[in-house]
């Protein structure tokens, strides 16, 4: 599947469309689009290459459905609007569905390309890294099983959670979790001893702290907002204190994570 960058030529609508007198509400590149505006289902006004160029990117953001991008309106775009609103060609047309099916696989399933056959195979023991690829096992006439976490073909006793016999593998996700420094916040008081890395305890995903602000980060994967020091969702670590710049509610830091959340999604 070949990537589509940002649009080049381009696109106008013409007579068909109920043009409207407004500014191209999505023109965050300031491209200042020649074509007239017309107006999304949400009511906001855009032009063919400005909607290209915001769906293009959510699609690169790992996304699979294609929401508004103005401050507070969280409208959903059915694909077909985006299709006829944004002049997609087909050559635009296929790779935004190709992607938009590879977006929700990545999103709903726990699943990684074999490196027998590069063939998706889902994993469906989060707590074991030995997974059999049904093709592989049918091609070579035996069981053919690769190690989740290095990608190579399996060696040694299964199941296990922390690593195969392969040389070399090992969680880079945890040796992170393990060595990164403590962070020094400069505006959350009295908390000490608390790494600069964390995995979220929604989705698991290696989450910064930009080591300003309060202690409360929202994950860029799951959307969920928690607690950098105890890792406790917000609502459940402020309670009735609101403490977002000092000390949790039990005044607790939660020690360095071990081993990585793994998402429960419905």
């Amino acid at each position: 599947m070949s990537s589509i960058s940002k649009t080049k030529e381009e696109k106008c609508y013409n007579s068909t469309f109920n043009l409207v007198d407004r500014e191209d509400e999505l023109d965050f590149y300031c491209d200042v689009f020649a074509s007239g505006r017309a107006l999304m289902s949400c009511g906001h006004a855009v032009t063919p290459s400005s909607l290209t160029n915001w769906c293009l990117w959510l699609l690169e953001e790992g996304e699979s459905n294609f929401v508004c991008a103005l401050p507070g309106c969280d409208i959903i775009w059915p694909y077909e609007e985006v299709c006829k609103m944004a002049l997609l060609t087909p050559e635009e047309k296929e790779y935004f569905g190709q992607t938009m099916a590879l977006n929700a696989m990545k999103h709903h399933f726990d699943y990684k390309l074999c490196p027998g056959c590069s063939s998706s195979v889902v994993r469906k023991d989060v707590s074991n890294l030995s997974v059999c690829c049904s093709w592989c096992s049918k091609e070579k006439d035996r069981t053919y099983e690769f190690c989740w976490q290095c990608l190579k073909e399996w060696k040694g006793p299964r199941p296990r959670s922390d690593r195969c016999d392969n040389v070399g593998c090992s969680n880079e996700t945890l040796q992170i979790l393990k060595n990164c420094e403590d962070i020094i916040f400069e505006s959350v008081n009295n908390v000490s001893g608390c790494p600069c890395i964390r995995a979220c305890p929604t989705c698991g995903v290696l989450v910064e702290h930009n080591k300003k602000e309060c202690k409360n980060i929202v994950c860029p994967t799951c959307k969920k907002e928690f607690c950098f020091v105890c890792l406790k969702l917000t609502s459940e670590c402020a309670g009735k204190r609101g403490m977002h710049f000092g000390p949790c509610a039990d005044g607790m830091v939660a020690p360095r994570q071990t081993s990585i959340p793994t998402w429960q999604k419905q």
